[in-house]
C-alpha cells in the first residue's frame, strides 16, 4: 500500500428488509472525504418490505452497485458483494450502520501504518428510544460486555476481532472470505483465521462507527440467543478462539440452575448465592451508568443485561444452529 497512498476501495453491504435504514448507510458510505477512488456494492436478499425499489434508486448513482444474494445469509451476501468489488481494501458495511466521513481514509492510513489485514474500532451504540438508549449503556459497560475492545473502547493496537472490518484485499482471499456456515460470529470467525494464517487485527478508537441497537426485548433475546448458539458452533471449529468473557454468561446460567438445585439441601443459604452477586451487580451498575451519563433508560439496566446474559448463555449452552 506504501505504492499507492490512497488505493480503491469497495464498500460491501449484505441488505435483507432494510428498508428503513439502508438508504442512509450507503449515503454515509458514499459522503466520505477519501481521496482516492471509492464504491459501495449491496448484496440483496430476498427482501420482502419495499428494500428492492430504495435499491432500485440508489443503483442511479455510478458509485453504487447491487448484486443479488439468493440465501439472504449474511456471510454470502458478504462473499458475493466481494467477488464483484473492484477495490483492493475492502470496507465492510451493515445496513445498520453509520460510517463517519473519516472513516475510509484513517482506516487504509491505519492499514498502511500498521501492515495489518484488517482494522477496525468501536461499535458506538446509538439508541433512538428508551430501550434501545439502555441496550446501547448495557453494551458499553464492563458488565454487559466484558474485556471486548470493540465495545467498551480502549487504546490502539492488535486485538481479537473489531467492529465490521476493513481489510486487504489479499488477505481476504488467502484465508477464503467469510464462512457461509456462519450465520452469526462471521466477523470474529474470519478474524480468528487471518490472525491464525499470521495476520495482524488491529483496533483503532477512531474507528468509531454508529450502530442502532434494538429497541424491543423479544428481538433483543433472539439476537442474543443467536450469538450465543453460532458462538459454540464456531468454536466447535477453532477451540483455541476461546475467551474468558464468552464462558461469563453459560456459567452464570448453570449458577442459577445451580442454585435452584441447592434449595431442598442442607444448605439452602447457598442457594442465594449467585442469584445474589448478580443482582448486586446489576443494581450496582444501574446506580453508576445512571449517574455517570444521566439518562434515565440506564433504570432499564436490570432487565436488558440478564435478557443479553441469559439468552447469550442458554443459546451457548441449548440453542440450535438452524
Amino acid at each position: 500500500m506504501a505504492e499507492e497512498p490512497f488505493p480503491a476501495v469497495s464498500v460491501v453491504m449484505p441488505v435483507l428488509n432494510a428498508a428503513v435504514t439502508v438508504a442512509g448507510a450507503v449515503a454515509a458510505a458514499l459522503d466520505q472525504d477519501y481521496p482516492g477512488e471509492a464504491e459501495v456494492v449491496v448484496a440483496h436478499g430476498p427482501s420482502q418490505d419495499g428494500t428492492a425499489e430504495i435499491l432500485a434508486s440508489l443503483a442511479a448513482d455510478p458509485r453504487v452497485r447491487v448484486v443479488p444474494n439468493p440465501s439472504g445469509g449474511t456471510a454470502a451476501g458478504l462473499n458475493a458483494a466481494v467477488a464483484a468489488a473492484t477495490g483492493t481494501v475492502i470496507a465492510r458495511c451493515d445496513a445498520q450502520s453509520r460510517f463517519p466521513r473519516h472513516y475510509l481514509r484513517r482506516a487504509v492510513e491505519i492499514l498502511a501504518a500498521t501492515g495489518a489485514d484488517s482494522v477496525g474500532g468501536i461499535q458506538a451504540a446509538v439508541g433512538t428510544t428508551f430501550l434501545s438508549r439502555a441496550v446501547a449503556i448495557a453494551q458499553t459497560t464492563f458488565l454487559g460486555v466484558g474485556d471486548a475492545r470493540y465495545r467498551t473502547g480502549g487504546e490502539p493496537g492488535a486485538v481479537d476481532t473489531v467492529y465490521l472490518g476493513v481489510f486487504r484485499r489479499e488477505a481476504l482471499a488467502r484465508v477464503g472470505g467469510f464462512d457461509e456456515g456462519q450465520v452469526r460470529n462471521q466477523d470474529y470467525e474470519l478474524n480468528w483465521r487471518l490472525r491464525e494464517s499470521g495476520g495482524t487485527v488491529y483496533f483503532h478508537p477512531d474507528l468509531a462507527v454508529a450502530y442502532t441497537p434494538r429497541s424491543r426485548l423479544r428481538a433483543l433475546w433472539r439476537q442474543y440467543w443467536e450469538y450465543g448458539t453460532w458462538k459454540r458452533v464456531m468454536l466447535r471449529k477453532h477451540p483455541r478462539a476461546l475467551r474468558w468473557r464468552q464462558l461469563a454468561p453459560p456459567g452464570l446460567v448453570a449458577g442459577l440452575v445451580a442454585s435452584v438445585a441447592m434449595l431442598p439441601t442442607p444448605w439452602p443459604w447457598a442457594a442465594i448465592v449467585v442469584p445474589g452477586a448478580y443482582l448486586a451487580a446489576l443494581l450496582g451498575v444501574t446506580l453508576v451508568e445512571g449517574v455517570r451519563r444521566g439518562d434515565a433508560a440506564a433504570l432499564a439496566l436490570p432487565v436488558v443485561l440478564p435478557t443479553m446474559h441469559l439468552a447469550w448463555g442458554l443459546g451457548f449452552l441449548v440453542g440450535r444452529a438452524r
